[in-house]
């Protein structure tokens, strides 16, 4: 259902503002929204945006922190991974962050420092490998580099060409001139040129167009020499940035206390921001919140413990936007997020998960149909759902999703007789969605289709009669009998129909009395249609509405796409099992492959087929059933201080914090 929201005006004392939005915040119901405007008080001023500047710096630490400790993780055994996301802790862990800012802004500076030295180190060590690189040929020389100089008679030139380019110029060098390979490096030769300085112009004409590189380098050093220093320089870098990066993994063990001090300073940078919602005085602050009703004596506990506040609840009004909170059971909630994936359900309307969620889990099954798949789907959900319990939404909503699916996979199994595709020897309530067809006015069609027709009349039945509900809770008791119930008693009549037309059956008579109550309810529909319009209005209105017969019509044919998902599912289990028991009976190799072939097979066509059941089982639920009635449009209720990026706050026990707490509590009046 969707709870009944109460609005709550409160005045506190200017400088226990604080500790009103902290006593707010534990209830967990509290959601603060724009005060209105009112004489004698001034909106309080923004916040200057510093907190978030801090939160920003806070994440962006933590995401160096965290990569560095992940990669650091993947190249070395045995070493701690970083914390992740979704880690519980207690409301008393989570407000005692604010007391390790000092510490936090230590580590935020460290990790800074490590970051700016790793790139630091990382640019030194790019040129060390450049310039390492560029020595690699020089390694065999074993003189002095600064040997290789010219004299007052000749000109040296050392340095290194393409091996071709040297085979091109070897013999055209001048006369009074001496050429030597000191050395080969691939394709790359390092060559030693000595030329009279009589002829040096035209020895360096000869280079130019070669791709010469002199050597880079000069100095005492030998070649060999050199390139073994440079060497070292480059492992001591590497030895360094590995330095660096095991201090900054082990950094790694802080990111449990580092991403909760993220998240408080997330809920103060919220708390900041509802500046902007709020209005003050000289000496007071007014706040105004949406609270559910049945938290009101909750919010009027904490708030006696926060300091001296003025409050009172009241009704919202009639044109006020409501934020939504649903409140259902363990497994009805888990299909709230299903709902609010399409729209948000409106406050002031009927709560459609209890009744979606009954349909959601019967076509599921019906699509899946096989008792084997439903069990692996209650065995995975159902794990999934304990490893997330006690988290609204998420994973192991989905994960319920697909566990209560289950169940209704394995009922319609066991009626539809089948196992991993293999038909078990126990009686066949439901006919073979492969090979049964029935007799439908005098067509043969496949027998499951109709059966899935008619579960798509049951459901938009159902929801013209939501329809009947939501316009009876608002008073509109005529509206809801034009709207909902004549169209849920034309359903009706249209199903008992079809089951009269299929001969199989043998009903006949099914089809006087189904057509009867659709042809009297259609007429009534069309006379009502323009109830709220004039005469040529309702002419259209009228003809609209038997015009809109082919649309009914065409809404039933959406669900013939369960009979499709379930056949093309119980068409590939069947081929993988009969494939993989043949495989396994022919012993040896086989038998392995025959495992091998079941395991693979049924797995793969277990998700395709959970894939597409989801997706068109949404689809069904959203077009075809919301279309009937829902409105949407709806904003969730979010209340202060509910939202973490990395961890789960446990909620915190306002009831029994109250029942342990004596003494006198600050005056609340209302």
């Amino acid at each position: 259902m969707i709870v009944k929201m109460k609005k709550l005006n409160l005045v506190g004392m200017a400088y226990e503002k604080d500790a009103v939005l902290n006593a707010l915040q534990r209830t967990g119901a509290v959601e603060v929204k724009l005060h209105r405007e009112e004489e004698h008080s001034v909106p309080l001023p923004p916040a200057d945006g510093e907190l978030s500047s801090y939160h920003a710096s806070l994440e962006d630490a933590l995401e160096r922190l965290t990569q560095a400790a992940d990669a650091y993780a993947k190249e070395h055994k045995g070493a701690a991974r970083p914390a992740k996301d979704g880690f519980e802790v207690s409301y008393e862990e989570f407000m005692a962050a604010a007391g390790d800012r000092a510490r936090m802004d230590g580590l935020i500076a460290r990790i800074n420092a490590l970051t700016d030295k790793k790139a630091e180190t990382r640019a030194a060590l790019a040129k060390a490998e450049r310039t390492f690189a560029a020595a690699a040929i020089y390694r065999t020389v074993e003189e002095p580099l600064s040997a290789y100089t010219g004299t007052a008679h000749t000109r040296v030139r050392l340095g290194m060409l393409p091996l071709p380019a040297w085979e091109n110029i070897k013999g055209m060098l001048p006369v009074l001139s001496e050429g030597k390979v000191l050395a080969q490096e691939d394709d790359q030769v390092l060559v030693l040129l000595v030329l009279h300085k009589s002829c040096a112009e035209e020895g360096e004409a000869l280079l130019s167009g070669t791709g010469f590189t002199p050597c880079p380098f000069e100095g005492e050093e030998t070649g060999s020499a050199l390139y073994t220093r440079l060497k070292g320089e480059c492992e001591a870098l590497y030895k360094e940035l590995d330095a660096l990066d095991e201090e900054m993994a082990g950094l790694g063990s802080e990111t449990r206390a580092l991403k909760i001090y993220c998240d408080y300073i997330g809920y103060e940078a919220e708390k900041a921001a509802l500046d902007e919602k709020m209005r003050a005085t000289e000496r007071t602050f007014l706040l105004e919140a949406f609270v559910p009703e049945d938290a009101e004596e909750v919010v009027r506990r904490e708030l006696s413990e926060a300091g001296t506040v003025y409050l009172e609840f009241s009704e919202p009004a009639e044109d006020e936007e409501l934020p939504t909170l649903c409140k259902n059971n363990a497994v009805v909630s888990d299909f709230e997020s299903l709902t609010n994936t399409y729209s948000v359900p409106n406050a002031r309307e009927m709560d459609p998960n209890t009744v979606m969620s009954v349909f959601y889990s019967v076509f599921m099954g019906f699509i899946m149909a096989d008792i084997g798949y439903g069990l692996l789907m209650m065995l995975g959900g159902g794990w999934l759902k304990y490893k997330n319990r006690g988290r609204k939404g998420g994973l192991g909503a989905l994960a319920g999703v697909f566990a209560i699916g289950g169940i209704f996979a394995v009922i319609w199994g066991f009626l539809f007789n089948s196992l991993f595709g293999i038909t078990l020897p126990i009686p066949t309530v439901l006919p073979n969605a492969q090979s049964d067809m029935w007799t439908f006015a005098g067509i043969g069609i496949p027998a499951v289709l109709v059966i899935a027709m008619l579960l798509g009349i049951v459901q938009l039945l159902a929801g013209y009669i939501c329809k009947a509900v939501q316009c009876w809770r608002r008073g509109e008791i005529l509206d809801g009998i034009l709207d909902g119930v004549v169209w849920a008693i034309f359903s009706l009549g249209a199903g008992l129909a079809i089951a009269g037309l299929v001969e199989e059956w043998n009903i006949p008579v099914l089809v006087t009395v189904g057509g009867i109550t659709a042809g009297v309810t259609l007429v009534i529909a069309m006379i009502a249609a323009g109830r709220h319009e004039k005469f040529f209005g309702k002419l259209s209105k009228g003809f609209g509405t038997l015009y809109g017969i082919i649309n009914y019509m065409s809404d039933i044919l959406s669900y013939a796409r369960l009979y499709g998902l379930m056949l093309s599912g119980a068409v590939i289990a069947q081929i993988v099992s009969q494939y993989a028991v043949g495989f396994i009976t022919g012993g040896g190799v086989l038998a392995v492959l025959g495992v091998l072939l079941m395991l693979v097979g049924h797995v793969f066509n277990l998700a395709i087929g959970l894939l597409g059941a989801y997706i068109h089982d949404a689809r069904l639920q959203y077009v075809e059933f919301y279309g009937r009635f829902y409105e949407g449009e709806g904003e969730l209720f979010v209340p202060l201080g509910s939202k973490h990026e990395h961890v789960f706050v446990k909620p915190y026990a306002a009831e029994r914090r109250a029942e342990k707490k004596g003494g006198a509590a600050a005056p609340v009046r209302a």
